[in-house]
């Protein structure tokens, strides 16, 4: 498995990326000090998927940060991505760890303590725990779970976790008293005038809490 840093997980909106691109977005990002970048893009289609996912795995060559790829398995080997991140109503984890063989990241969203504790850490290798907040750039997510269901759920799962969900900079040090190892955001970087700026803002207050 490879060594990989969830401090600070950028999720990619292509709808809030709309101004200047998911790609150049994810750069200024990673210079700003995300650690991670999720493709995610329910409309593009592997195809699509795989065009974006290439550029961005360009963009990214050489910082560090690594590439994951929301549920499409196909447009992720193709891409040649570090990870594959999948959801309860996606591909099933088994079957998802045998397409991708055993050194690239997978990634599964959890939603209750149950699904959390039912994790196979021979098979997943982080969680993705959430909503804390209700978002709108997710319409179908599931009911809030707010901190301390983060860290009831942090908890129960076996492999490290992402807390995802309207987080923002004030959230920092929220997230990782409740125990999860990063933050995934969208629009707290995603359509902002400056998403460098944005993601130091975020990546500062880490540093904080890591100090």
């Amino acid at each position: 498995m490879k060594a990989f840093d969830l401090s600070l997980y950028l999720v990619l909106d292509p709808d809030l990326c709309v101004g200047i691109g998911m790609v150049e977005t994810a750069r200024l990002a990673v210079a700003g000090g995300a650690t991670m970048v999720q493709l995610r893009d329910k409309h593009a289609g592997t195809i699509g998927m795989i065009e974006t996912g290439r550029a961005l795995k360009q963009a990214l060559d050489g910082t560090g940060a690594l590439l994951i790829v929301n549920d499409d398995v196909e447009a992720a080997i193709a891409i040649g991505a570090d990870g594959l991140h999948i959801g309860q109503d996606d591909m099933d984890a088994s079957r998802a760890r045998t397409l991708i063989g055993p050194d690239m990241i997978l990634g599964l969203s959890v939603e209750s303590e149950a699904l959390a504790g039912a994790v196979d850490a021979d098979l997943i290798d982080y969680t993705g725990v959430g909503p804390v907040f209700a978002t709108p750039t997710k319409a179908d997510h599931k009911q809030p779970i707010g901190f301390d269901g983060l860290a009831r759920l942090g908890k129960a799962s076996p492999v490290p976790s992402v807390a995802i969900g309207g987080l923002k900079a004030d959230h920092v040090a929220q997230v990782f008293a409740a125990g999860a190892k990063g933050l995934a955001v969208v629009s707290a970087i995603c359509g902002t005038p400056d998403p460098e700026a944005a993601t130091r803002r975020i990546a500062a207050e880490i540093r904080k809490v890591r100090a």
